[in-house]
């Protein structure tokens, strides 16, 4: 398969009291299809990001993100909490 026949792909990540976001569910095919669209009538912010899904992707569940991921998933997770009103929880200094 190449790349423009890619299996969609689905990764929901969070954030809470973790020292960084991690992967809370993940799935590809129809399953990830499903998955958007219950996001949506949840009314859980959702982007499109074929990269940044695939490299999630590879982590297992409830893994944390890696460093190099940071600002990547920083600017998804922005974009998520300011569509909420919402400002991300602060952590513990």
């Amino acid at each position: 398969m190449n790349k423009k026949e890619m299996s969609p792909r689905a990764v929901a990540l969070e954030y809470g009291n973790h020292a960084a976001p991690r992967v809370v569910a993940q799935a590809e095919g129809e399953m990830a299809l499903l998955m958007a669209r219950a996001a949506e009538e949840l009314g859980i912010p959702a982007i499109k990001d074929e990269h940044l899904s695939e490299v999630l992707g590879k982590l297992q569940l409830n893994e944390q993100i890696p460093e190099d991921m940071y600002v990547a998933v920083a600017v998804v997770m922005a974009w998520a909490y300011w569509l909420a009103d919402k400002t991300p929880p602060r952590q513990p200094e």
